[in-house]
C-alpha cells in the first residue's frame, strides 16, 4: 500500500557549512537533515548545500548526493581533475560508504545481504520500487549495531548507489526508516521528527596524492 504524504515546506537549517576537510582538491561537509544537496522546484530551493559550498570556495562542486532528509558526509570537488578523478572512483564503486539507519522494529538476524534490483515508480516519482524484471542491480550489507523496544540501529553499507536504495532496501526487511515520509508506516513515520538516516563514513582514493583517505560523522539521532 502506498501511503501518499505530502511534501512539507521547505526551511532549511539556518547553521553555517559543518566543513570535516578542506584542502586544494576536496570539500568534505556534514550535511544537515532538511537541506537539499542541489537546488530544487520549491520555493526558496535555491538554497542548497551547493549553492552554500559554491559561496565558500567558488569551483566546488558536487560529486555525489544525499536526499534533503538524510545528514552526513558529502564529498565535493574544487578543480576539474578532481571531479573526474571522484566520478570514476564513484563509477567503478572503488568509494566505500556507510550509513546509520534507525528502523522500526528487530531483524530476527544480526547481519545480511539486501540483493533486490530497483527501479522509479513512474507514476509515484519520486518513489523507486524493487522490480525483479527490469530494476537495476541493488545491493546493501547491513549490520544490527544497538536496538531498544521499538527500534534498531542499523549500519549499512551499500554495494550499489541507487535512489533511495537504503530506504527501499528497509522497507523490504519488514523495518522501514523511522520518520521516512515516503516509504514507513504510519507508526514508523510519527515515531521520529526527521528521517533516520546518516552518511557516517566515507573512504576513496585522494584524487592528488592517491592515498586512501576516509572521514567520519558522529550519528545525530
Amino acid at each position: 500500500m502506498i501511503v501518499t504524504r505530502p511534501l512539507p515546506p521547505y526551511f532549511p537549517p539556518l547553521e553555517p557549512l559543518s566543513i570535516i576537510h578542506e584542502d586544494a582538491d576536496i570539500l568534505v561537509i556534514d550535511k544537515p537533515s532538511g537541506l537539499l544537496t542541489v537546488s530544487g522546484k520549491q520555493p526558496g530551493a535555491d538554497d542548497c548545500l551547493e549553492s552554500r559550498a559554491v559561496a565558500h570556495h567558488a569551483g566546488a562542486e558536487i560529486t555525489h548526493r544525499l536526499d534533503w532528509d538524510t545528514s552526513g558526509i558529502i564529498v565535493l570537488a574544487l578543480n576539474k581533475k578532481a571531479r573526474r578523478n571522484l566520478g570514476i572512483q564513484f563509477e567503478k564503486r572503488l568509494v566505500e560508504k556507510h550509513y546509520i539507519a534507525r528502523v522500526w522494529g528487530k531483524p530476527n538476524q544480526p547481519n545480511g545481504r539486501i540483493d533486490l534490483p530497483m527501479r522509479c515508480d513512474w507514476p509515484n516519482r519520486p518513489r523507486q520500487i524493487v522490480d525483479h524484471a527490469e530494476g537495476r542491480e541493488a545491493i546493501t550489507d547491513w549490520e544490527l549495531s544497538a536496538c531498544d523496544a521499538e527500534s534498531s540501529y542499523l549500519l549499512m553499507k551499500p554495494k550499489t548507489g541507487r535512489s533511495h536504495q537504503l530506504r527501499v532496501h528497509c522497507q523490504s526487511m519488514g523495518h522501514p526508516i523511522l520518520g521516512d515520509r515516503l516509504y514507513a508506516h504510519e507508526d514508523a513515520y510519527q515515531a521520529h521528527e526527521r528521517m533516520c538516516l546518516h552518511a557516517s563514513f566515507i573512504a576513496f582514493d585522494h584524487p592528488t596524492s592517491g592515498d586512501r583517505v576516509n572521514y567520519a560523522s558522529p550519528c545525530p539521532f
